[in-house]
């Protein structure tokens, strides 16, 4: 079987991506706080889950194990954020640099959350076969 190693270098660099956004969650968490929907108690607990599941979604993508489940989880959670958390701010915004930066985090989220059902639809139980 041929080895796509485009393909490698793209997992891996999500992976990155995703580790530094999960650490980034941890070292601050209070940047972070203004993205948790009010009615949810403890907001903090919930910004380290967060962390927690995308360092997790790359180390299983990085280990390529559990990657088909790590994938599909990783895309409902971006899926989410996009749609619930972003786009309720974006409605809400009082001006106009409000909603473009909410924009952006809607598509930036939903082009991961497609590359992340990418890999999804990549895997079987054995993993991502390249």
């Amino acid at each position: 079987m041929k080895k796509h190693i485009v393909s490698h270098i793209a997992i891996y660099i999500l992976s990155a991506v995703m580790i530094f956004f999960g650490i980034y969650h941890f070292k601050n968490p209070k940047a972070m706080m203004e993205y948790v929907p009010p009615d949810l108690p403890n907001p903090i607990i919930w910004i380290k889950i967060v962390g927690a599941a995308f360092i997790l979604a790359a180390i299983s993508f990085v280990f390529n194990k559990f990657v088909k489940i790590a994938a599909y989880l990783l895309a409902a959670m971006l899926f989410i954020f996009a749609f619930v958390v972003h786009l309720k701010i974006y409605m809400d915004a009082g001006t106009d640099d409000v909603k473009v930066h909410e924009l952006i985090n809607i598509l930036k989220d939903t082009a991961l959350a497609a590359f992340a059902l990418h890999i999804a639809g990549s895997a079987d139980s054995h993993g991502i076969k390249f």
